[in-house]
């Protein structure tokens, strides 16, 4: 076994704002549903995330938090949209200050993948959908949704957190704006491409605005699907890199190792052999930093993404698999997340709780044997 340090993996990151990454290796935002009902922080999801912290990640991230109480799409999910969630907020960001690594919260709202039973507010996302009882939101609202963006990001800074990431990915309600199926809103925030973009350069505007230029800010985008094509992706991703906003732009490829799902025969930049991430890793970057992620298992996939242009990977499931993950990989160039499904008793001692581990074992057939 090679224990040789990794070079490319183990190569500091500087960003324009904040902090510098101690390494390529960022927490992926994954979801465990261990807040509490208001969605202050619990024990077990501070010490997950510390341990994360602690294990080598140059970035750590929360799950995605609500920025609002109307956006909550499950029970157990953290909060960011009350002064009440901010004890628990800032307690994390000591905690992970203290391990060294860099910090930020991911802020979300589920739109029309919101839980009205949890929330006890009615759905609203872009457009009506009357068979799901989904109202189209006003323009007041979206505005109010806006503000609320910039809110949360604001009480991140406040809590001690070097940055949040937008979560505009996975069918959630920033990305339901660029459904060129169904968003045909006539107000500002609709129709073309350019009315689609709004909501996200106004909530990226703002919350570069209004906090100091210590502040990271990223995004989180989905390169196709939720009626995105990959022709759209690509360019939604080429403007908002160049919008001057952006720390960095954290790709959600599912898999970085696959090829676009949809075909697209009358697009002039399309080849069926190449592979999604070469869709992204060749755009200009005015500064901000790309990342990837989706099944990156082993220092050598992480490598690989580095190698095809990518500046940083996000890890997911290899962060529940090993808590240090990230330093193993930096350690260790023939490093390898461990088989799957991995028994319950060995996650636990990553750091994984038991409620963590049963919502796994419901969402996932792979991973908790």
């Amino acid at each position: 076994m090679t224990t040789a340090t990794d070079p490319q993996l183990a190569d500091r990151l500087t960003l324009d704002h904040g902090p510098g990454w101690a390494n390529r290796f960022a927490l992926a935002p994954l979801t465990n549903t261990q807040s509490h009902p208001d969605g202050t922080l619990s024990d077990a999801e501070h010490d997950w995330l510390v341990a994360r912290g602690r294990g080598g990640f140059g970035l750590t991230m929360t799950c995605a938090a609500y920025a609002t109480p109307a956006g909550k799409a499950w029970q157990g999910q953290l909060g960011i949209s009350s002064d009440e969630h901010l004890p628990g907020l800032t307690r994390l960001a000591d905690s992970l200050r203290a391990t060294g690594t860099t910090s930020s919260v991911q802020l979300h709202h589920g739109g029309r993948r919101a839980d009205a039973s949890i929330t006890g507010e009615p759905l609203a996302c872009p457009w009506d959908e009357p068979d799901r009882g989904v109202t189209a939101l006003t323009t007041a609202e979206v505005e109010q949704v806006v503000a609320d963006f910039v809110a949360a990001a604001v009480r991140a800074e406040q809590a001690g957190f070097d940055g949040v990431e937008v979560h505009g990915a996975h069918g959630y309600l920033l990305c339901q704006f660029l459904d060129a199926r169904r968003d045909r809103r006539t107000d500002r925030y609709g129709g073309s491409l350019d009315g689609r973009l709004q909501v996200f350069l106004e909530v990226l505007s703002g919350i570069r605005d209004a906090t100091g230029p210590d502040f990271q800010l990223g995004l989180r985008l989905t390169p196709e699907g939720n009626g995105i094509t990959l022709p759209d992706g690509r360019e939604i991703a080429r403007r908002l890199l160049a919008s001057g906003t952006l720390d960095y732009l954290d790709m959600s490829l599912w898999d970085v190792f696959m090829k676009p799902r949809g075909q697209y025969d009358d697009w002039d930049e399309w080849d069926p052999e190449r592979l999604l991430i070469d869709h992204f890793t060749d755009l200009p970057r005015h500064g901000a930093l790309l990342g990837v992620a989706g099944k990156v298992l082993s220092a050598a996939d992480a490598r690989w993404c580095l190698e095809r242009g990518a500046d940083f990977v996000s890890v997911g499931t290899g962060a529940i698999l090993h808590h240090d993950f990230a330093a193993r990989s930096v350690g260790d160039t023939d490093f390898r997340a461990r088989p799957m499904p991995a028994p319950r008793e060995v996650l636990a001692g990553e750091c994984v709780s038991e409620r963590f581990l049963d919502y796994l074992s419901v969402t996932f057939d792979d991973v908790v044997a």
